[in-house]
């Protein structure tokens, strides 16, 4: 799954990377992004990109009430087709979610310690994702994404068995094209990202907390030597 996730780069490093023609809403730099809070898509509207600001927790449009958000942070690939929760957003609302990382965390002990996980470039990247528009009887609207995810490749596999679903540049523009809607040949964009290109390494458990920001939650943490007693004297 994808729980968190950073977007650190400034508005205007996201439009010029996306390609964006229009900004609505706040986006703002981010290390610790958590389920339920904003966070930055980019769509496609009358052939221009849009960035917008929605609430990361997917609310299908023909829910009752919003309260199921929570879990549906994530939309596994394989079932995109078939769950009537993602069927309609994998049909027409399909957008690139915008980010710089993700933390995955794996059991040590009876501990969890996070790793995080990036590109070697260090460049931004798209995850798959998709979004809704949610009108409750009163008029009030959320609009919300979720992060779909796949089987993970042999890097994060080593953390976690899924992942975000990251496309490649050149699959950026397909998914987001909605002149014709063919789930074969959108399945296929959506794969494990190439294992040789990412970097993982551990990093501090204050991003277990939604609460904490900053850049210090994504510096590489060296642990600590371990000794067999007596070995220092």
């Amino acid at each position: 799954m994808c729980g968190r996730y950073t977007n650190s780069k400034k508005v205007e490093e996201v439009v010029k990377r996306f390609m964006v023609d229009s900004v609505r809403g706040l986006h703002q730099v981010r290390y610790n992004i958590a389920p339920l809070q904003p966070i930055t898509i980019v769509f496609q509207e009358s052939a221009k990109r849009i960035l917008e600001t929605v609430s990361w927790g997917l609310v299908p449009s023909w829910a009752d009430n919003p309260s199921r958000a929570g879990t549906c942070i994530n939309a596994r690939s394989e079932t995109l087709s078939e769950k009537p929760v993602f069927r309609g957003g994998f049909r027409s609302k399909r957008c690139l979610i915008p980010a710089t990382g993700f933390y995955e965390w794996r059991k040590e002990g009876k501990s969890k310690q996070p790793y995080y996980f990036q590109l070697k470039s260090g460049e931004p990247f798209a995850m798959a994702g998709i979004w809704e528009d949610w009108h409750s009887p009163e008029g009030s609207q959320i609009v919300s994404a979720a992060v779909v995810t796949v089987w993970a490749n042999r890097l994060v596999n080593q953390v976690h068995h899924r992942m975000p679903a990251i496309l490649g540049f050149f699959d950026e523009d397909k998914w987001l094209d909605h002149s014709a809607f063919k789930p074969e040949a959108l399945q296929s964009l959506l794969k494990p990202y190439a294992a040789e290109e990412m970097e993982s390494f551990p990093v501090s458990t204050k991003v277990n907390s939604a609460a904490n920001e900053g850049e210090e939650l994504i510096r590489k943490i060296v642990p600590l030597p371990t000794f067999e007693q007596g070995s220092l004297f």
